[in-house]
């Protein structure tokens, strides 16, 4: 019943004879096409990203014998992503620690040394030469016993990183890595950010930075989710792009906004002035296919299809009309009731 409704009303535009009953349009939600004074918007199409992203990599080579987490998984702070094969790390670190154990005997040894050598050389067995290589000595076993707890302390280090752990909150976004891969100090294992902070990247050419402002006021179009977002902040970046002569601008949304996620295709709206449109209400508009119109409410109370022709819309709920519809004008405010509605030959 439905489909067969709509399909007779956009038959009805082209032989404009299909009306509806006073009764019927009587029932319906109305609202008058009028011209108000709105913002003037330059409109540039841009994606979001995450204010915080990153990807975490290997920081020591090994064999992945753990992966906790997948693509799309809720992560924590401080939450070990994976593990990575800590066997050639604890050898390292048993070595390092071996070579400090020697280090600091040679230590002890150079040390007694010294101080027997500066007895003999107070009572004059010892010449100053064997004095001074006996302290050069001393001098050498404190800086290998050094450089020992430093390399002990960099293998402990290392042994740590076989643990990956997350540097923020957030939601994973790819896993580069499988269970059992080998992987190199560098590679990268996993992407992730944060979902509560999200901004709109966009490029705006140089010939309209004056006209937007430095502190210019947009309005973010979130396309896919028919929603419009008043930005908190925005950046324009102190530079250009040479190939394209434009000039990046960063638009915050605000924080905790459900369903915006990084990539999606939106518009930005900067406001650069006012100016007067004719405007129906965005839900009044009826699309199938390349037909856009609306039904219009006669003096008689009978809805008639008439297609028209739209400009930008103006916010979240209304459209600029261009043709079509005259200003003070009635209009239906929901044109698949409206097209439900019992046809009656007028």
């Amino acid at each position: 019943m439905r489909h067969q409704a709509l399909l007779m009303a956009v038959l009805g535009i082209f032989s404009g004879l299909f009306t509806y009953s006073a009764q019927a349009a009587e029932q319906l939600a109305v609202a008058k096409a009028e011209f108000r004074e709105v913002a003037q918007t330059y409109s540039v199409e841009g994606v979001v990203e995450a204010v915080r992203q990153s990807t975490v990599s290997a920081q020591i080579s090994g064999r992945v014998k753990e992966v906790n987490f997948d693509v799309g998984d809720t992560v924590r702070k401080g939450q070990v992503l994976l593990r990575i094969d800590e066997r050639e790390t604890e050898q390292a670190l048993a070595g390092s620690q071996a070579q400090v154990m020697q280090a600091q005997a040679a230590l002890t040894q150079a040390k007694a040394n010294y101080e027997r050598s500066l007895q003999l050389f107070e009572q004059k067995y010892i010449s100053q030469s064997a004095l001074d290589k006996a302290k050069a000595d001393y001098d050498m076993a404190q800086a290998q016993a050094a450089a020992s707890e430093a390399g002990e302390s960099q293998s402990a280090l290392a042994r740590g990183y076989a643990s990956v752990i997350a540097p923020f909150g957030g939601v994973v976004a790819a896993r580069l890595v499988e269970m059992g891969e080998m992987v190199t100090v560098g590679k990268p294992l996993m992407v992730g950010f944060d979902p509560t902070q999200m901004r709109v990247i966009v490029n705006v050419p140089q010939y309209k930075l004056a006209e937007i402002g430095s502190r210019p006021k947009v309005n973010v179009e979130m396309t896919s989710l028919k929603r419009w977002i008043p930005a908190e902040s925005v950046t324009v970046q102190p530079s250009a792009d040479a190939r394209t002569h434009s000039t990046q601008v960063r638009v915050t949304i605000p924080a905790h906004e459900k369903g915006v996620y990084p990539g999606m295709f939106v518009r930005a709206h900067f406001v650069v002035g006012k100016a007067k449109k004719l405007l129906i209400p965005a839900s009044a508009v009826l699309r199938r296919s390349e037909v856009v119109a609306v039904y219009v409410i006669d003096e008689q109370g009978s809805a008639k299809l008439r297609q028209v022709r739209l400009g930008e819309a103006s916010g979240e709920n209304e459209v600029e009309v261009l043709g079509g519809v005259n200003p003070g004008e009635t209009v239906a405010l929901d044109p698949v009731k409206a097209g439900m509605a019992v046809a009656q030959p007028k």
